[in-house]
This record gives C-alpha cells, structure tokens and sequence, in this order.
C-alpha cells in the first residue's frame, strides 16, 4: 500500500515507535491493581509484548511491501479480508477518538479549564488532519524534531524529582506481598494491550521503510527503550506517591511533581508536564488517525486525502459519546481493554496460523516440481 510515495528511515521509525508507546501512558499508573508490585506488572506487560511484536514483525516478513489491511486480505481471502480491514479502520479510528477525548479531558484539568472542550477538540482534531492529510512524510518528520526536545524536558523534571522529591524507596516493598499471580493478571490482558499491544498499528506503516524487508532493529530497539522508560516511570512515580494516593490520581505524573509545589522556584513545572502529554497525545491520536485514513483510502481504492475529513468528523463527534471523564476511564481501562485482545492478539495469531498452513501446503508441490 503505497498511497504516498514516503520512504521512512530507520531513525523515523525507531523514534515514532518511542513516542507512540509514551503517547498517554504517563496520565495513567498502569498496574495499580498490584499496589507496589505496578512496575512488575508493567516489565510483565512488556515482555509479553514483546513476544507480540515479534509475531508482527513476522507478519510483516512476509509480506514486507504491504500494510496490515492488504495482508489481511492476502490471509482471509478477499471477501474476509475486506470485512476484517474496514473493521480494522474502525477500531484504529477508535483508538484515535480515545486519545482526542484524553486530550480534551486534560486541557479542561490542566491549562485551558474555562474553554469549551468541544473547541480545544475539534483545533486537536484539525491539527492531526492537517498531518495526515500531508502524508506519511511530514508526519514522521515529527519524532525527529519532538523527541529530542521531550527527552531533554523528561530528564530535566525527573532529575528535579530525584534531588528535590520525596522519593521513597519503601513505597516499592514488600515485593511480591501477595506472590506473583496479581502481578500476572494485572498484566495480562491489561497492560499488555495498553500499551504495548497497540504496537500493531505498525503494520500499518512498516511497509513505507526505505530498505527491502522489516525495520526489525529499528523497531526493537525503540520498542526496549521505550519500556525501560515507562517501567522506570512507574518505580518513580510509586516511590513518590506510594501506592494509595497514585492508584487514585487521575495523572500520577503531575501528582508528583506537584509535590514539589513548596518550592517557589519551581511551583509551575506542572506547565512542562502538561505539555510533554499534549505533545505524546498529538502523535499517538494522529497515528491512529493517519492508519484509519490509510486503510479506508486502500479499501476505497482512492486517494488518502479524499479521506481525511470524513474520517476526522467521525473520530470527533465520537469523542463526545461518553458523557464524562470518569465514564471515558472506565471504558478505557476496563471492556476497551478486553476487547483490544481480539485485534492484538486474536486476528494476528490466526493470521499467522493461516500463512503458516499455507506456508507448508506450498512446500510438497515446489519440491515434487
């Protein structure tokens, strides 16, 4: 699927992988259920996605000049496939509602809070168009400029967090109070398809890289950076707050560095927190939204850009189905995230089951000839 005639390179590759697993992670503690144990659940989570991502990037060797809607045609047949791909547009113009709604819920919290959510919505909405609509090229040009600014922002407040905070090593113990199965289902599903399953939407885009085959160390090495940093998040933010006050904080990150509120040099650092989560908002929503446009434009058989609108009015009057913040959370984290395992995990797998049956059927017959 070549709507654009974008190649990505390895760096823009390796960098949106990081900034699309940050994305809104930081406003939640992911893992709370197991208390002090989070950060475990979350190197769980990570692990078994990795193992994940491996299938798709297997996937995707397989067929390393198409995106995921073309290779399901190719695994289901065309009639399947096509049913399963305009599911599929659905569901990642889900995901991007999800995060637009994130984001108005945020900017009402934070900095604009007498503004009407329906108006910072629709300029988010319209800003992520705006990228899709000027294809893969520009849009992948964004991690180069915005990673570098986040990571230098990331390590200024947690530096300040580690010399100024009350960090408490003893928020993290006892390890393992209640043994290793709390840990384990928190994990699974959960944590596994939020964040780490949502590494699927790569199928997507993987098929835009300017060499032949799969960007596998490119996506890898982003993938582990990228853990490593929301595990070590999780440590911090669970050692400042302790498990009681995080489990219950609607963004544990800000919590946290409000905490440094009695130091009047620095009491407004909740403003570069805001920010850093606008900032991962913006690209995850636009990814989601970017794939969406895609995938309709290749099951249309046209232009991506005839898309664009259609597609955007959709994932904003979506946005404002759940009737609050508290509603859209529940959702989210709770019936989202179990129906997320039939895209992450269940399709891919019988795909792979698929290629694989006919993988082998192919074989006997090029070896008779």
């Amino acid at each position: 699927m070549r709507s654009d005639k974008a190649r990505l390179t390895s760096l823009q590759i390796s960098f949106m992988v990081i900034l699309f697993e940050i994305g809104s992670t930081p406003l939640f503690l992911l893992g709370s259920k197991a208390k002090q144990d989070s950060w475990l659940a979350m190197t769980v989570g990570s692990i078994v996605g990795f193992l994940l991502l491996l299938v798709f990037l297997w996937i995707q060797s397989r067929f390393p000049e198409s995106a995921w809607i073309e290779i399901l045609k190719k695994s289901f047949g065309t009639i399947a496939g096509s049913g399963f791909g305009g599911i599929y547009c659905l569901y990642f113009a889900y995901q991007s509602m999800r995060n637009v709604r994130d984001f108005g819920e945020l900017s009402k919290l934070t900095l604009l809070p007498k503004s009407p959510m329906f108006l910072t919505i629709l300029i988010f909405v319209a800003t992520g168009a705006y990228v899709v609509w000027k294809g893969a090229a520009v849009f992948f040009r964004l991690p180069e400029i915005l990673l570098p600014i986040m990571f230098v922002v990331y390590c200024s407040l947690v530096a300040v967090l580690l010399i100024m905070g009350s960090v408490d090593i003893n928020n993290l113990t006892p390890v393992l109070e209640h043994g290793i199965i709390p840990v384990i289902s928190t994990a699974i599903p959960d944590i596994v398809s939020f964040p780490f399953g949502q590494m699927l939407v790569f199928l997507m885009v993987w098929s835009l890289w300017e060499n032949p085959g799969v960007p596998v160390k490119s996506t890898l090495t982003g993938y582990i950076i990228v853990s490593l940093f929301l595990i070590f998040m999780n440590i911090l933010n669970m050692a400042i707050l302790g498990p009681v006050i995080s489990s219950t904080s609607q963004l544990p990150f800000l919590k946290s560095i409000r905490t440094l509120s009695h130091f009047l040099l620095i009491e407004k650092l909740d403003i570069f927190v805001t920010i850093l989560l606008y900032l991962g908002l913006l690209v995850k929503m636009t990814l989601f939204f970017f794939c969406a446009v895609q995938g309709v434009a290749y099951l249309a058989k046209s232009s991506h850009k005839g898309w664009v609108i259609p597609v955007g009015g959709l994932i904003y009057a979506a946005s404002f189905i759940e009737k609050d913040y508290t509603r859209h959370l529940a959702i989210g984290l709770g019936p989202s995230l179990k129906v997320d395992v039939f895209f992450q995990v269940v399709v891919p797998l019988l795909a792979l089951l698929l290629l694989l049956v006919r993988g082998r059927k192919r074989s006997p017959s090029r070896g008779k000839s």
